[in-house]
């Protein structure tokens, strides 16, 4: 059986700690055969970091100033060449482990993305902030309104989607509010959507955690911008 060769976008900014690990570990899936890194103008040693690994498969971006995760994420999907691209944080929240099984319904010719949701039942997840689930789940609600769509966990990292559709995206949100537009966006393209269930190991903002309430607010503004969009199409 062929593996599959997907590419992988990865936006990095001051993660020193963790980015070596996060490396190795998406090197060593057998499928990864593109992994774009973009450094956000990082000022720790993790653009060091990143170019020690000799790998012929990355390919390392910088940016002059810091522009934030979805600037970043829109220049990855820029780049990329293979047939599925996925998106990774850098900050091993999410589990390179569960690449395949994630992309098997693009594989099967069933969906155009796949979310891996925090939600579904799967395996382990750490268990955090009440608040941070319930605003989760808020947009998430706020998203499934606007697009009719029936998703369980909308603000997931974890989105792998078709090079096809992936271009078409033309993703203008510079920081978090990239994931209600792209969950917009490809509910407008009627791409056909698939979550699964995924292990999740989240952060404390002792830890290195970066998103918050603020972000939450500018998630809303982007639900009705882009839910608008929607509706006028």
């Amino acid at each position: 059986m062929l593996v599959p060769q997907i590419s992988i976008v990865m936006a990095c900014f001051n993660e020193e700690k963790y980015v070596s690990r996060v490396i190795e570990q998406v090197l060593s899936q057998e499928c990864v055969a593109e992994f774009i890194i973009i450094d956000d103008a990082s000022t720790d040693k993790s653009y060091e970091i990143m170019k020690s690994f000799q790998d012929p498969r990355i390919i390392i971006l910088r940016n002059k100033s810091n522009l934030g995760k979805g600037a970043c994420i829109k220049r990855g999907l820029e780049s990329a060449t293979k047939n599925i691209v996925g998106i990774q944080d850098a900050d091993l929240e999410y589990d390179p482990k569960e690449y395949l099984r994630m992309i098997q319904p693009l594989i099967e010719g069933k969906a155009d993305a796949v979310f891996g949701s925090r939600f579904l039942t799967f395996g382990s997840r750490r268990v955090l902030f009440y608040w941070h689930r319930l605003g989760n789940q808020f947009l998430t609600f706020l998203v499934n309104v606007v697009t009719n769509l029936d998703l369980t966990d909308m603000e997931t990292c974890f989105k792998f989607i078709s090079l096809d559709f992936a271009k078409r995206l033309e993703v203008k949100e510079n920081r978090f509010g990239i994931e209600p537009e792209v969950t917009i966006k490809l509910a407008r393209m009627k791409a056909r959507i698939y979550e699964v269930p995924i292990s999740y190991s989240g952060r404390t903002y002792e830890e290195g955690k970066k998103i918050g309430w603020k972000d939450g607010f500018s998630a809303i503004f982007c639900i009705i911008k882009y839910g608008l969009l929607l509706r006028r199409s």
